[in-house]
């Protein structure tokens, strides 16, 4: 099974260098890293290439202009330009475990999708993580644990063995796209995100709805792919569940009518990468 690994990115090189140390430490690397990059400026670029110099795995770099927040396009994108058989969606504004390639492996199967979760740094942590430090992957790690939209303090150890067992569950996880794998044929039979979402937020929902209603299956990953995210300034709205928000509105719109496919997506930009 090839594995290709996109890692999506804006304007925070010093972070991406940190994601991209901790890939090339990985105890089963992917076979290739694409950097979906929605319009980064020259000093990404520079980390990227000084990176390319010593990566284990090719590293390439998939850049869109800077038009505002596309992420839906810009992962699009690094799939379009992917050559694995299986995806593995991450932000580079984070750091992953040895094993969180190896885990996304252990637990693919057809007919599922994989979600996973982040453990999120306090500012101290972050701070000592950015400029070099080790991360601890363990209850005690300075996490906000009582946010949401992290993992919980009981996750924060791996455990492969209670991963096996929990992802067998009906609970499939809170969707967020910085942690998740699906097979390539299924991202290509959705047409992958829906690019008509552009702002923050719902872009991974809709696309899990719609895996959904094409017969797929959510596992969720708990006490494996372990990978801790960096502390920051939010482009989160203040409700990010208001219904009046456009995309929101077209959420809804998929889960209503049951959409499988959406008319803005993958097949837009495959020719593009179809002789690279």
């Amino acid at each position: 099974m090839k594995v290709s690994l996109i890692i999506i990115t804006y304007n925070w090189p010093t972070a991406l260098a940190r994601t991209l140390e901790s890939v090339a430490a990985q105890t089963r690397p992917p076979d290739e890293v694409l950097i979906a990059d929605d319009g980064s400026g020259p000093e990404t670029t520079a980390v990227i290439e000084r990176a390319r110099k010593t990566f284990p795995v090719p590293l390439k770099h998939i850049w869109q202009e800077d038009l505002g927040f596309r992420a839906a396009r810009a992962r699009n994108r690094g799939i379009a330009a992917s050559k694995g058989d299986y995806i593995i969606l991450l932000d580079g504004d984070m750091m992953i475990h040895p094993g969180f390639i190896a885990d996304h492996v252990m637990l693919a199967a057809p007919g599922f999708f994989l979600q996973g979760g982040r453990l999120k740094a306090n500012h101290a942590e972050s701070q000592r993580l950015l400029a070099g430090g080790k991360p601890v992957y363990a209850p005690w790690v300075k996490a906000n644990f009582h946010e949401f939209d992290g993992t919980k303090r009981l996750y924060a150890f791996r455990a492969p063995m209670l991963a096996r067992w929990k992802s067998r569950s009906r609970s499939g996880g809170r969707v967020m796209s910085c942690n998740m794998s699906f097979w390539r044929e299924d991202l290509l039979r959705v047409n992958g995100f829906d690019e008509r979402m552009e702002g923050y937020g719902a872009e991974d929902r809709d696309l899990a709805v719609r895996l959904e209603n094409a017969g797929l299956r959510r596992r969720a990953l708990k006490w494996c792919a372990l990978a801790m995210h960096f502390e920051h300034n939010s482009r989160a709205q203040e409700d990010v569940n208001d219904p009046s928000l456009p995309n929101n509105r077209l959420l809804q719109e998929s889960i209503e009518r049951k959409l499988v496919r959406c008319e803005l997506g993958i097949d837009r930009h495959l020719a593009e990468f179809a002789e690279h």
